[in-house]
């Protein structure tokens, strides 16, 4: 017999205790894993072997669903998809979870604030748990620090202090508050136009966060900032800058609102000042819907005869998101090529040579398990 959860009163606001809904043990806040991609969840595991994944919209249920399912299967998708619910495993979702006091609030609102968080819990039976729990725990073991916010939950920042989390990569403090204040948008495209590639960088994928929470709510307003972002690179002599990222991360969050705006990138493929970052962009986009812009191999595969390292690097990565066997003959020829472009990926940037890209590429195309994207 499960034990009631244990009631708290802060002010007027009651909350519960977080506990499994399996066995009712008490659970630790959700943490990101340090091999977190883009769109990925933070997750959890109970003592009784049941995951968890938490959505902080409480609107990605399904998403939340896929996340907890794979990550109980240590990350095996094949094995994930042949499971059949109720034989191989029981589910349930607690609602009303707020990631920053770590409670449950029944009434949806504590201090002021709109909770809407959710936790969806994975059980899978004895026999899949004892084969997969050890490489769970190992990448929990390896988890990023947790996501709890050194900011009271209410914190309006201003536009130092954005930057400041920016070039920490503190991703969840801008992401909780981007609920309550919508101006995060505009401190963040300040930072687009940064000299510093790796802060720029990290503000472009801080911005799809974020706009990925606004756009829940106020999808118009971030339907504006793309199209303000994208007719910025129309202006003549312009670079891109953080621009072309920012529109890629915003679509990669939210592809079911926003892939719209894609074929409006393609133009720019002309460019060639403008040509790496737009495939930059599409890159990132394929990593997590590739299927959204399939029919786009044939037209970058002539990409690949180009001399420049960056559009060389850029489009090996696209076509080997979008497991295109047709590049295969056309990547095998830039194996050889040793000059390294910049990749960014969880916050940092790393150096690549473009016949490393290229050898990558091929491994998905040959290996369609190994792609890194993940099904919404």
């Amino acid at each position: 017999m499960k034990r009631p959860l244990q009631n708290v009163y802060f002010g007027r606001d009651p909350v519960k205790s977080v506990t499994c809904p399996f066995c009712s043990g008490p659970l630790e806040r959700p943490a990101e894993l340090k091999s977190r991609r883009p769109g990925e969840m933070p997750v959890g595991s109970c003592g009784c072997g049941a995951v968890y994944a938490f959505d902080v919209t409480g609107h990605n249920l399904g998403s939340a669903f896929i996340e907890a399912l794979v990550f109980g299967c240590n990350m095996d998708w094949d094995l994930a998809w042949n499971l059949y619910p109720e034989e191989d495993y029981l589910e349930s979702l607690v609602e009303n979870y707020d990631l920053e006091s770590h409670y449950i609030v029944p009434s949806g609102s504590y201090e002021g604030r709109r909770i809407s968080g959710a936790l969806y819990f994975i059980r899978l039976q004895k026999d899949i748990r004892e084969a997969a729990g050890e490489g769970v725990q190992k990448r929990l073991d390896q988890k990023a620090p947790p996501l709890s916010a050194p900011w009271p939950a209410e914190k309006i920042f201003s536009k130092e202090e954005v930057s400041e989390l920016v070039a920490d990569y503190q991703l969840n403090p801008l992401m909780m508050a981007a609920g309550r204040d919508k101006k995060i948008v505009r401190h963040l495209q300040r930072l687009l136009y940064s000299g510093d590639d790796l802060l720029r960088s990290r503000a472009a994928d801080i911005l799809g966060n974020v706009s990925s929470v606004i756009a829940r709510k106020d999808p118009g307003a971030i339907s504006n900032l793309l199209q303000i972002l994208l007719n910025s690179l129309s202006t003549p002599g312009s670079s891109g800058w953080g621009s072309i990222d920012a529109a890629g991360e915003i679509i990669l969050h939210s592809p079911d609102l926003f892939a719209g705006y894609i074929p409006a990138m393609y133009q720019f493929l002309g460019d060639e000042s403008l040509r790496p970052g737009i495939l930059r962009a599409l890159a990132r986009i394929s990593m997590g819907r590739p299927e959204l812009i399939r029919n786009l191999s044939f037209r970058v595969m002539p990409l690949l005869a180009k001399s420049d390292p960056e559009t060389l690097g850029y489009t090996a990565c696209l076509l080997g998101n979008l497991g295109a066997r047709e590049a295969v003959s056309d990547l095998e020829k830039i194996l050889g090529d040793q000059r390294e472009i910049d990749i960014y990926n969880n916050g940092e940037i790393a150096k690549h040579s473009v016949g490393r890209l290229a050898k990558e590429a091929l491994g998905k195309i040959q290996n369609p398990e190994s792609r890194s994207q993940k099904p919404e």
